[in-house]
């Protein structure tokens, strides 16, 4: 535990600094201004909380994917990555910690596109459900940390991550209903969509910002954690055994 909250509070000093972040933080409000544009053209003011809720959960895996790559990459390029792996310490540990930072940071671009919603078109979105909207936001966060995990045995085997992060975006987003809702996309690609977390994730910030009460919100919480979960046992037994081929095809800086 010590180890994980030494990952988690070093990139909470880093991030704030870090480029991907200013990013996250100065797109976040045109994607919400443009999503409710298109709302408010279409005369669908129903919409609006998706206008909000899709800018959130882009800019958290954003920050995801950007650091789950960039500190491998990082490491190698400064020459401290065999350092590190070195260390007595479980690199799954290090890498789900300081995703895990950014993620909670990312919790801010909701209060972003919330304030572009009521300042910008007038749109003040009530929260009924407070604790569940919390509740749902961090389980969130930490399923982000522990699905992103899983790529970092890419990154260290590929010299650069930007491709895997540029392909894992947009399709992702569409898949799991972040932009449209689910039922909105063809009955065979659903399923799919219920498989990623940010199905569940999105389906409860909708809900927690409707007035009607929200039906079986500890169950679905529990699925996004349970989600979560599985994604990071997963990155940690991927990372284990890539880091035993790299050590013994002496691999690890050049791949």
């Amino acid at each position: 535990m010590s180890l994980f909250l030494a990952a988690l509070r070093f990139q909470l000093r880093l991030a704030p600094r870090s480029p991907g972040t200013l990013q996250v933080w100065a797109t976040a409000p045109l994607f919400t201004a443009v999503f409710l544009s298109i709302a408010e053209h279409a005369h669908r003011t129903d919409l609006t909380s998706f206008s909000v809720v899709a800018p959130t959960l882009m800019g958290q895996w954003a920050l995801a994917l950007g650091i789950a790559g960039e500190l491998i990459a990082e490491e190698r390029s400064q020459g401290t990555l065999e350092a590190v792996i070195a260390t007595p310490c479980r690199l799954s540990v290090v890498v789900v910690g300081r995703i895990l930072a950014v993620c909670l940071l990312g919790v801010t671009a909701m209060a972003e596109a919330w304030l572009v919603a009521g300042l910008g078109f007038g749109r003040w979105i009530a929260v009924p459900h407070p604790v569940v909207l919390a509740a749902a936001l961090l389980a969130n966060a930490a399923a982000m940390a522990g699905t992103a995990s899983i790529l970092s045995s890419l990154f260290v085997l590929m010299p650069s991550a930007r491709i895997v992060q540029n392909t894992l975006n947009y399709p992702l987003y569409l898949l799991s209903g972040v932009l449209v809702p689910l039922s909105t996309l063809p009955a065979w690609v659903r399923p799919l969509g219920r498989a990623v977390f940010l199905s569940w994730s999105a389906d409860l910030f909708r809900s927690a910002l409707d007035g009607a009460a929200v039906s079986r919100p500890v169950t679905r919480i529990a699925v996004v954690a349970l989600l979560g979960l599985s994604g990071y046992l997963i990155g940690s037994l991927l990372l284990a055994r890539v880091l035993r081929r790299v050590r013994r095809l002496g691999t690890l800086t050049h791949t």
